[in-house]
């Protein structure tokens, strides 16, 4: 499989950046790692005119903390750094874990957070060649009008398989974007849709720059549990990640689900909260929060794994890793 052909620009700055996908609109697509992005080039899922290649700016990489106490992680900033930063383990556990499961250790050398972020969704029907594609009759996502996974909806069910994102969701971050015009900050709970398609709201000319983790968060134990065919290299099937504020006993609980819907899903707060009123984290207790994170997946036949395996392993995954991140 072979790309179509196109420019490459490598600007030395957001405002260059941001610059170059004003002029270019829909005819720019960012890389930072091409850990996804590259593969889909090579399957003609994309076919910009323009490649903007941001790695090179330096604005874009590192996490540092800031003066309120919050800590400020650039986009392009490689998950093997995320996995291994002092920084991160020990404030922000959570995400530090969920970063190491992604595929191997070349593939995090290369693969950001705002990539992770930004990871386009999956599905058996999209992520094939364009031969393959056509002789199908194209799909809702790309170039078709049907959705294979819910024949008859006018819905793309591709789900979304990053890991980082719900370990990001229970931690509270906000992401930051820039355009033309400057930036604005938005909490990460609010960039997905819930749509397989136009999965964020990130327009062609707007660039995802950096993540903030708020202070009150810092500290919190966390756990992530990960569903897939091989060990290494596969995306999550079904992911649960997991925070806790701990005094001693529970006094606060967060928890986040990727691969089983077309965003990545924060459970309701207010049941989690009344699940948790008064109680101690018992098995019982974490049972119960698991079937309510199984009751929120909403699994298609994204994969070759079946729905119904994929939303257990949900209620299996929220409980085992409700009971670690609590010390059982």
């Amino acid at each position: 499989m072979s790309m179509a052909e196109f420019k490459l620009a490598r600007p030395g700055s957001i405002a260059a950046a941001v610059s170059l996908l004003a002029e270019h609109g829909a005819n720019a697509q960012i890389i930072a790692g091409g850990t996804d992005l590259v593969p889909s080039l090579r399957q003609r899922l994309f076919e910009p005119r323009l490649v903007v290649d941001v790695r090179g700016i330096a604005e874009l990489r590192g996490a540092r903390e800031r003066a309120d106490g919050s800590v400020e992680i650039g986009a392009a900033t490689p998950l093997s750094l995320i996995q291994h930063s002092e920084l991160l383990r020990y404030r922000y556990a959570v995400l530090a874990e969920a970063a190491s499961t992604v595929a191997s250790p070349v593939i995090r050398n290369m693969a950001t957070l705002g990539g992770n972020i930004c990871l386009d969704t999956r599905c058996l029907w999209y992520n094939q060649s364009l031969q393959w594609r056509k002789s199908c009759g194209f799909c809702i996502k790309k170039d078709g009008d049907l959705c294979h996974v819910a024949p008859g909806g006018a819905k793309c069910w591709a789900a979304f398989s990053a890991d980082t994102p719900p370990a990001l969701l229970c931690l509270g971050a906000e992401i930051e974007i820039a355009d033309s015009s400057g930036t604005r900050r938005m909490p990460l709970a609010d960039f997905y849709t819930g749509e397989g398609d136009a999965r964020m709201k990130l327009a062609r000319n707007q660039l995802l720059t950096r993540v903030i983790l708020p202070a009150n968060t810092s500290g919190w134990r966390g756990a992530y549990r990960k569903l897939r065919i091989r060990g290494s290299i596969d995306y999550p099937l079904a992911g649960v990640a997991v925070t806790l504020r701990a005094n001693g006993h529970v006094t606060a609980a967060r928890i986040a689900i990727t691969g089983v819907n077309p965003a990545p899903v924060l459970l309701k707060q207010s049941t989690v909260d009344a699940l948790l009123a008064g109680k101690t984290l018992t098995e019982d207790v974490a049972a119960e929060l698991g079937g309510l994170a199984a009751r929120t997946a909403k699994p298609l036949t994204t994969s070759a794994l079946t729905p119904e395996y994929r939303r257990e392993m949900v209620r299996v995954f929220t409980r085992r890793a409700l009971l670690q991140a609590s010390g059982h």
